[in-house]
């Protein structure tokens, strides 16, 4: 059987648990940037594996990003 290579589609690659220095370096954002949105509000979807834990899935990194796309500066922020 013909075994094809994981993309980015991937549902197993999308759920995939990263932690907070490739979550960063995804959004191009610091570890000290994602810390604050934790705190703050704002930032993408995390998952608390423990107290001193921190993971975010791919998927959620890439709604993150998806959510702010605009095409122009007009259009309304969320």
């Amino acid at each position: 059987m013909l075994q094809r290579a994981p993309t980015q589609a991937d549902p197993l690659i999308l759920d995939q648990l990263v932690r907070e220095q490739e979550a960063a370096n995804f959004l191009g954002y610091s570890v000290r940037a994602l810390q604050n949105w934790r705190i703050r509000g704002g930032g993408p979807k995390f998952v608390r594996v423990s107290a001193r834990s921190i993971r975010y899935r791919r998927r959620d990194l890439i709604a993150w990003t998806e959510e702010r796309l605009r095409s122009n500066t007009s259009e309304i922020s969320a």
